[in-house]
Formats: C-alpha cells, sequence, structure tokens
C-alpha cells in the first residue's frame, strides 16, 4: 500500500521535479502539526520542494498574518480566520476550501475512559484539567461547548488549566502535569487507536462542528499552489484520515 502511495504521488506531481525546487512557508494550527510533518514528507519525495513549518493557535497565527508574518500557506482549526483573511484581503480569494474536520477527545494517560460517564466521573475525581484557550484554539472552544451542552462547566471552571494552544494541552496531559484534558484525535491516535492511556472521543452534537479550512496567502509562490494542489489529492487525505480527521 504505501509503495502504491508512493507511485501514485510521484504520478501526480510528476511535473513538479521538472521545475527548481523550492520552499513554501506553512502557518498550521497545532492540531495538524503531526499530520503535516508527514504531509511535508511525502510532499518533498514527490516534488523535491521543501516545506517550512510553524504551529500555534489559530488565533495566533492569524494575528501574525495580519501584522505582516510572511506565510505563504494558513491551515487553520476553523473556517472563521480563514475566510476573515480572505475579506481583509490579507489572502488570495477564492483559494479557500476545507481539508479535514478535526475530532475533539477527551484524553487521560490512566485507564477507563470511553465513555460520556466516564468523563463525568473523570471530571468529578481529577484535580486538573487541560484545555486550550478558548479565545485562540478552536478546540478549546469546541471544549466548552461540551461542558456547557453536558452542564458541567460550574463543576469544572476551578479546575480549568489553560493551554496557548491544543499543542500545549498534550503536552500538560502527556507529562502528568494534570491528571486529563481536552485534546485533538490526531495527537494522541496511531495506527487507528488511541496510543496511551484512554479517551472519550466526544461526539460532534455537542459542539461545534471542527471544520478546517486552507487559504492561499500569497500568489507569488508556485509552489505555495502546487502544496495546496497535493492537500487536496487522494494520497494527501488518505494521510489526513490516517490521524483521525473525516475529509
Amino acid at each position: 500500500m504505501k509503495l502504491f502511495k508512493q507511485v501514485l504521488l510521484a504520478a501526480v506531481f510528476m511535473t513538479s521535479h521538472l521545475a527548481m525546487a523550492g520552499e513554501v512557508s506553512v502557518a498550521v494550527a497545532s492540531n495538524f502539526y503531526k499530520p503535516l510533518l508527514q504531509l511535508a514528507e511525502e510532499f518533498e519525495q514527490a516534488t523535491g520542494h521543501k516545506v517550512a513549518v510553524s504551529a500555534g493557535s489559530t488565533g495566533a497565527l492569524y494575528a501574525q498574518i495580519k501584522n505582516g508574518a510572511p506565510f505563504e500557506v494558513f491551515l487553520a482549526a476553523d473556517q472563521a480566520r480563514p475566510e476573515a483573511l480572505e475579506k481583509e484581503d490579507k489572502a488570495i480569494a477564492g483559494s479557500r476550501f476545507t481539508y479535514a474536520q478535526g475530532q475533539l477527545a477527551y484524553w487521560s494517560m490512566q485507564k477507563g475512559l470511553e465513555a460520556e460517564e466516564d468523563f463525568k466521573k473523570s471530571l468529578a475525581e481529577v484535580e486538573h484539567v487541560a484545555i486550550a484557550n478558548p479565545k485562540n484554539a478552536p478546540y478549546g472552544a469546541a471544549a466548552m461547548d461540551v461542558m456547557n451542552e453536558l452542564g458541567v462547566y460550574q463543576q469544572a471552571a476551578e479546575k480549568l488549566v489553560e493551554g496557548n494552544n491544543i499543542g500545549q494541552t498534550y503536552q500538560y496531559v502527556s507529562s502528568k502535569t494534570v491528571e486529563a484534558g481536552f485534546v485533538a484525535l490526531s495527537q494522541i491516535y496511531v495506527d487507528g487507536r488511541v496510543a496511551e492511556g484512554s479517551a472519550w472521543l466526544v461526539p460532534s452534537s455537542l459542539h461545534r462542528v471542527l471544520n478546517q479550512d486552507a487559504i492561499l496567502l500569497t500568489d507569488t509562490n508556485d509552489v505555495a499552489r502546487a502544496f495546496l494542489d497535493f492537500l487536496q489529492s487522494a494520497p494527501a487525505k488518505e494521510t489526513i484520515r490516517s490521524f483521525g480527521y473525516k475529509i
């Protein structure tokens, strides 16, 4: 399967090898950092082009782009910020598309988290719960939706420990600095399962849909356009799904 994928990638992007190898600068929401590293490797193998990656919360990256940060592609964790950049003439009109739909998970390094009842029991027992800053991180905002929808926010409020982004939230839980937290499934998903500990995969009916949009920020780099074309290819979508996303 891996060999077939490599052959397909080469066939799709063979013309890119004919041009001089270049580089694209990509700003990516922290939840998609690990998938992007794999996609960048596949893109480089298929085209010879390099991908320079900068990760952070969607809100922080949006602010940097508005202030002139020299990124060429933005992979957000929501649709609102790419749409805003398009309306503000900070991105290329018509280049925006949804590249993934994320999955929120409530995760602990301990065993026993599978269902909503397990989540509520955990919330009552733990001292701290990690959450990404809901103002800047869509996954943090989605976590707030869940707690409000289930009527447990007041119980959880004094236990919440905010990370600047979902990457920091993951680190809090993985290092056992806190007992549990809301993360992206992609951060804990390996070979079709939760790699360590246990997790409740939060039903999407409990929070805003985590549609994640990509957008081109400049039309001066053909490699940036080529990367977005690659992101919409069948091999790239296969990789994205392997990290637990829908597309």
